[in-house]
């Protein structure tokens, strides 16, 4: 069932995004075709779009939604018709090395399915007939979009979509930098750098795990404000202090357990090792551009035992931690309402890019 659909779509780096209408092919063997419900507006399609994270061009962006399938393809199991999902923007073989040791963040597939399905081939193609590549296998900043069933995780029909859509991505990374990455321990005092939507998930992250005092550094006063609101128990300007780290280590007296980089700068990932106690572990969450590079006092690693390592999806476990966090949810322990600052209809995209480019939302959401 070839579905026609109004997409967002990346021509050209640097220029705003294009809303156009395309067809989405049927699904083949290992295949879903999703109506999408959601689709929450990603600092990673931005990447996209500015160069930052090189895609080839054009590109149906979205990696962030949630919605019910609508066809199978031949070979499905464990998905049906009418089931509510929410897309992983990370392939999920389930027999690759990490795959079969508890990593599928890293699963060997997700190289071959940077912009197009696993096999090498996409469902999307332009007015004029002309494949379109797709964000991250996904391409679901979309009303239809189909998917290999290893980016897809089927959730409770019961969770609301556009709530769901956020767990796709910037709460899963967020949270799972601190409770799956770090293992953050109750008691201990974290840092997180950069209070946009992934941020706010580090910050509440820590928040879960108990931690005793979590501090929250940005550049924008009202992003500091709705960290609090998020579960920041301090919060620090950048912009007024001369010496961040001098200033850090105070406030935590000596250092901080765990420090998260959310912004994707090396000089900010340089700035959380730095404010660490002996013993610490900061983690790199940001995606930073291909040029980017990190410098630390190498002799701080032996004499200080500090950690410097990524978090990668969160360190996620999508079947298994995507329903995690809608418990989380349920239980009123995880915010996901308040995370959405505005939301858009499909027409309104450019300026949902607009408003994230300039820092206005926490998290736009297009809804379908």
């Amino acid at each position: 069932m070839m579905q026609h659909a109004r997409a967002v779509i990346s021509r050209e780096i640097g220029q705003p995004v294009v809303v156009e209408t395309v067809s989405v092919d049927s699904p083949q063997r290992g295949e879903v075709m999703i109506k999408l419900a959601a689709c929450g507006v990603c600092h990673s399609d931005l990447s996209a779009t500015n160069g930052t994270i090189p895609f080839p061009l054009p590109v149906v962006l979205g990696h962030e939604g949630a919605g019910s399938i609508v066809a199978v393809g031949e070979g499905v199991s464990g998905f049906a018709v009418g089931d509510h999902v929410v897309s992983s923007f990370v392939s999920m073989c389930g027999k690759c090395r990490y795959c079969q040791t508890g990593r599928p963040q890293l699963c060997d597939q997700a190289a071959k399915a940077g912009y197009t399905l696993p096999d090498g081939s996409t469902r999307f193609r332009d007015a004029a007939g002309n494949p379109l590549n797709i964000f991250s296998g996904c391409g679901v900043m979309a009303e239809y979009a189909t998917l290999h069933i290893d980016n897809v995780v089927k959730i409770d029909a019961a969770m609301p979509l556009d709530k769901a859509a956020l767990i796709g991505c910037g709460v899963m990374t967020g949270v799972g930098a601190a409770v799956n990455t770090a293992r953050v321990e109750p008691g201990s005092v974290c840092v997180v750098f950069g209070c946009g939507g992934v941020g706010l998930n580090a910050i509440q992250g820590c928040a879960i795990a108990g931690a005793r005092s979590i501090v929250a550094v940005d550049t924008a006063d009202a992003k500091l404000e709705m960290a609090r609101q998020f579960g920041a128990t301090h919060t620090l300007n950048a912009k007024s202090e001369e010496n961040i780290v001098k200033a850090l280590k105070k406030l935590t007296e000596g250092g901080a357990d765990y420090a998260f980089e959310c912004v994707g700068l090396g000089e900010i990932a340089a700035q959380a090792y730095g404010c660490l106690r002996k013993g610490g572990t900061a983690v790199v969450v940001g995606v930073a551009g291909p040029k980017d590079s990190t410098t630390i006092r190498t002799s701080s690693l032996t004499f200080e035992e500090k950690t410097l390592k990524g978090s990668y999806f969160g360190s996620a476990r999508p079947q298994q931690d995507f329903p995690r966090l809608i418990g989380l949810y349920r239980g009123g322990r995880l915010k996901l309402d308040q995370l959405i600052t505005r939301t858009y209809s499909i027409e309104e995209a450019p300026q949902a890019f607009a408003d994230l480019a300039a820092g206005r939302n926490a998290r736009g959401v297009i809804l379908f």
